[in-house]
This record gives C-alpha cells, sequence and structure tokens, in this order.
C-alpha cells in the first residue's frame, strides 16, 4: 500500500514588532516593515506565518494581515498572544516562548491562537521530517531574538533562523498598492552542513584531546576513546566525572588538565583545589571538606572555610573519594545536590558551586556491596565514569610518554637529556615486555627517567645506564609484588573461611588470623597447633593448655578448629 506524504509547507513564526512593524499611518506600504517583507518574497512563498503578538501590538495586527494578504492571499496568518511582563527579562522572555514552542510543534497553534486570515489547506501540527520552518528573529527586543536562537539551536523549534533587511529596490505591486519587499537570509544551524565550520568544530575538539593527552601522541584505541569522550563531557557537561584506575594511572595529572581545559572554554572560574581523601579522619575530614566554626573540637582556634568554599565556581578533585567516611559522603552528597553545607559546629550554612571529578582504585559498587560507601552518592558521581587503564595494558603508549618524560625532565633541569639508540631500543624492549609489570604506573616511568637522567654523564642516557635502570626496577618489583601476592593470598584465605565476613577484619586481625589459620592447616591436631602458635609463652608456664588457648582465640571470630582445617594438606 502506498503511503501518501502531505504537502510540505513553509511556515514562518516571528514577533510582531511594535515599531518597524507598524511602518507609521502616513505611507505605510512604502516603508520596510520585516514581518510583512518576510511573506513577499517570491522565491520564499510562506505557507503559514505564526504571529507572536503583545498587547502594544494587538491593535495593528489585522491591518498587517491584511496587508500581507495583498500580495500573499495564499499565507495563512494565525496570531498568538505573548505578553512577558518584562520583554528584557532573559527568564521570562524564554519561559513564555519555550511555552509556545512546545504546543506548536505538539499542535500547531496555542489554544488561545486566532486564525486572522485562513489562507489554502487544512491546518495540521508541524511535521519536522516534511515541512520547513523558518524562525524570523528580525523583530522583537534583543533578549527575545536571543531566546528565539536559543530555541531554534536546541531544537526545540526545528527549522532554520530567517533574517529580513530593507532594500528600496525591491518594491512588490503598483500605485497604492505598493510594499517594500526587502531581502531575506535563510541561516541553517545545522553546522554538518557546512563543511569548512564542521572542519574547524574538529579541530577544536582535536586540540582539546590533545591537551588533554599533554601533547602526547598515544596510540591505545582504549585511551584515546576515552579521552575524546572525556573531552566532549567536560566541554559540554558541568554533571560530576568518576575517574577510575589504578594508582600512578593519571588521574591526577588528568584531573588538573580537565580544569586548564575548562577555564580556557570559561566553564570554570575559580580555582582547582585537590585532596587525597585517604589522608582525611574524623573531625579533619569534616573540617578540612566542609570547614569548621571556631571551638567545634579540640585544636579549632578560629573559623575555618573548607575545601568546598575554596573551589566554589571552581574544580574540586577529591582523588580516593573511596576512603571517605559515611558521615562525610552524605555531606558531600547533599552538597552535590543542593550546593549548601553545615560547617563543622556551626548553624550558619554556606553555599558552594563546583565542578567535581572523584577518583578511586577501588571498585565502588563492591564497597556499596560491603557498607562502606553511599549507594546514593554513588549514584550521583557516576553518570561519567572513565576507567583509566594502566601503563602495562598501554604498552604501545611507553614510547611516546618515554619522550614526553625525557622533555619534562630536561625542561625541570635546565639541561638537555637524550638516549642513546640502542640505550632506548634496550630500554623499550623491557619496558614492553609482558613480564615488566609496572605497578606503579606511569609513577614508575617517570621515577625511572628521572634516575636515568640523573645519573647520565653529560646528558646522554647509555646503554649501561639503562642496564642499571632495568635490574633497579626487576629489584624493586620482585618487593612489590612478593608482597603483594601475600596480601592477595592471605585476603583469599581469609575469605575461603569467613566468606563476607573477613571484609570487617581490621588489618591487624587480617595478618594474625591468617598466620593461625595457616599454622593450623600445617599441623593434625589442635594441640600440635598451639604448640606452635604458643611456643615461647609456653615456656614461662608450669602448665599449659595449648589447643584450649587456640579454641578460645578461634572463638573469637566464631571459629573452631575444624572449620579452619578444610583445605590442610594430608
Amino acid at each position: 500500500m502506498t503511503r501518501f506524504m502531505p504537502r510540505s509547507r513553509r511556515i514562518a513564526v516571528s514577533i510582531l514588532g511594535s515599531t518597524l512593524d507598524v511602518g507609521g499611518r502616513q505611507k505605510r506600504k512604502e516603508r520596510w516593515r520585516p514581518t510583512v517583507g518576510l511573506c513577499l518574497q517570491d522565491d520564499t512563498p510562506i505557507d503559514e506565518l505564526h504571529l507572536l503578538v503583545s498587547t502594544k501590538t494587538q491593535s495593528f495586527v489585522r491591518t498587517v494581515a491584511n496587508d500581507i494578504e495583498q500580495h500573499s492571499p495564499s499565507t495563512r496568518v494565525v496570531a498568538h498572544p505573548f505578553s512577558p511582563e518584562n520583554p528584557w527579562d532573559f527568564e521570562e522572555v524564554f519561559s513564555s516562548l519555550l511555552q509556545f514552542a512546545r504546543a506548536f510543534t505538539k499542535d500547531g497553534a496555542q489554544d488561545n491562537a486566532e486564525v486572522l486570515k485562513a489562507g489554502k489547506g487544512k491546518p495540521r501540527a508541524l511535521d519536522p521530517d516534511v515541512d520547513d520552518l523558518l524562525v524570523h528573529i528580525t523583530t522583537g527586543t534583543h533578549v527575545m531574538q536571543i531566546c528565539l536562537f536559543l530555541l531554534t539551536e536546541s531544537r526545540f523549534l526545528p527549522g532554520k533562523l530567517a533574517q529580513t533587511r530593507p532594500n528600496k529596490e525591491r518594491m512588490v505591486g503598483s500605485g497604492n498598492d505598493t510594499f517594500q519587499a526587502g531581502d531575506l537570509d535563510v541561516i541553517d544551524l545545522d553546522l554538518s552542513r557546512y563543511v569548512h565550520i564542521q572542519e574547524w568544530v574538529q579541530v577544536v575538539r582535536d586540540e582539546g584531546k590533545s591537551f588533554l593527552k599533554q601533547g602526547i601522541a598515544t596510540k591505545n584505541k582504549v585511551f584515546n576513546g576515552l579521552i575524546a569522550d572525556l573531552e566532549t563531557v567536560t566541554t559540554a557537561s558541568d554533571a560530576p566525572v568518576l575517574l577510575m584506575g589504578p594508582t600512578g594511572a593519571g588521574k591526577t595529572a588528568l584531573a588538573r588538565r580537565v580544569y586548564d581545559l575548562k577555564k580556557a572554554r570559561r566553564r570554570v572560574k575559580g580555582k582547582f583545589v585537590e585532596v587525597n581523601c585517604a589522608t582525611l579522619r574524623g573531625d579533619q575530614a569534616m573540617s578540612t571538606l566542609f570547614g569548621h566554626k571556631k571551638g567545634a573540637f579540640t585544636g579549632a582556634d578560629k573559623d575555618r572555610d573548607g575545601l568546598l568554599v575554596q573551589a566554589n565556581e571552581g574544580l574540586l578533585f577529591l582523588d580516593e573519594i573511596g576512603e571517605l567516611g559515611l558521615d562525610e559522603q552524605a555531606m558531600l552528597l547533599s552538597a552535590l545536590e543542593t550546593g549548601r553545607f553545615f560547617p563543622l559546629g556551626s548553624d550558619k550554612e554556606r553555599t558552594s558551586s563546583f565542578f567535581l571529578i572523584a577518583g578511586t582504585n577501588r571498585d565502588l559498587n563492591d564497597e556499596v556491596h560491603e557498607g562502606r560507601f553511599r549507594e546514593d552518592l554513588l549514584a550521583r558521581i557516576e553518570l561519567w565514569t572513565f576507567p583509566l587503564p594502566g601503563l602495562k595494558d598501554r604498552r604501545e603508549d611507553i614510547a611516546p610518554n618515554l619522550q614526553f618524560e625525557l622533555s619534562r625532565f630536561s625542561d625541570d633541569n635546565a639541561q638537555q637529556v637524550r638516549m642513546t639508540r640502542d640505550a632506548q631500543s634496550t630500554y623499550l624492549a623491557f619496558a614492553q615486555a609482558p613480564t615488566s609489570s609496572w605497578r606503579g604506573n606511569f609513577r614508575d616511568l617517570s621515577s625511572s627517567v628521572i634516575r636515568m637522567g640523573t645519573l647520565a654523564h653529560h646528558g646522554t642516557i647509555t646503554k649501561k645506564d639503562v642496564d642499571d635502570e632495568v635490574a633497579r626496577l626487576q629489584r624493586q618489583w620482585r618487593g612489590r609484588d612478593g608482597k603483594q601476592s601475600k596480601l592477595d593470598d592471605d585476603d583469599q584465605l581469609l575469605r575461603d573461611v569467613l566468606g563476607d565476613d573477613a571484609a570487617d577484619l581490621d588489618p591487624f586481625d587480617r595478618v594474625q588470623l591468617a598466620f593461625v589459620i595457616r599454622t593450623c592447616r600445617s599441623t593434625k591436631t589442635a594441640s600440635e597447633a598451639g604448640r606452635v602458635l604458643f611456643a615461647q609463652s609456653r615456656q614461662k608456664k608450669t602448665s599449659s593448655n595449648d589447643a584450649d588457648r587456640l579454641r578460645k582465640y578461634l572463638q573469637r571470630f566464631q571459629l573452631h578448629f575444624a572449620d579452619v582445617q578444610q583445605g590442610a594438606a594430608t
């Protein structure tokens, strides 16, 4: 069955001007009047003209409609009441025009609209895929014109801008029925139609992405895609951003670059304020973030502004946000949602409007599950989440980052430092190998370059310098990996025995209980395990029941010897 599309209409929206559109009592027809001239363009006929009419223009709206009819009888003219109390008030004008736009695009006219001249065809709702909408921005106050532009650019009015201007050479009619048509310019806000503008926009975006990467020509697709999205988000939105990734992945440096980019784009004008939440505890945490009143706690000898106040109209970077206590999380959530908070010990509210970047090396969803992080705060900050890959997952980016670190070291030390070709080849072969763990990520790389640059003879890093550095890194990583492996083993062992309750153990108990469990699993009976565990203290007693001491210790964790024996070697 063939579907017939309705005939395309050209529809115009215009504010009836109280000065130019009147035209004066004498020689009204010879004068240039923007709204009348809009409908007198031979190459751009108007099927429907929707006039926004105020109380000041109500008296001559029918005159304008009649003048249009003389040379454009097919144009339907519809009048819409539009009378903001203050035509120079942005909020009031925009709200009124938005109300009109919603009714107009949905139903074709407001309920209180009046058809002054019927024209041809039947009225119907606007169809953006078929109809051609022109939004006339020549008349009305400058505020009205700006608001119409914004509504058109944001597609609340899905059309093109129309601008008319006088031209005495362009007249229509003759004798007493002569009208000045003037000229018409149509501006399409769809920038994708303008190749050169689109190319310019792309250049600006590429500059922003390069800026966030500190000019480093990275090759990793995941990282490059992340940076592209981050550039778009931080220059178009003020919603919080969550940067996830291991320690040393570059969260702090990236947060600073985001601030510099937003400041260059005029999206922030305050300061960059940062804090590592792992350093905050108790009253200090509340005071540091939200400030305090004199006498709020011991040592509070004067009032203090917190970091939220310092970051007003700027950027606040909370690194390791997962380390914040639950009370601080609740206060932060309230400040994010309302912009208001109470300093510690004060009954007077403070306000602050800031852009938040939160950083973490934890899985905050796991933290929510364990009851250590508020689910509502996570929902508020995870709208834009960017997981930064570690250096071991970006091995193709080690070479350009190596050059960046060498250049930075040279600038910081006012001395040019270079690597010989074989030195660079040796270093990259080691750095890009799968066996290189880069546990400290870019901090390890930066420290490595600083060591080689400092020890380089006459500013030249040789293959011997690289060989020595490789040995240092290998020793360093073996120490870290061994320690981390032991911690991971303890964690798994405790989870095997205690399940989810293992997460509630204090660090001291974790180490001690893990040692006890290993001892129990390496022995056959509780008495034997007790003799091993209490070998020194039992020598000072005349009698000792080591098994009973072990049993009481395990009871602290609601465990029995048989529980921890599971999985023991036989």
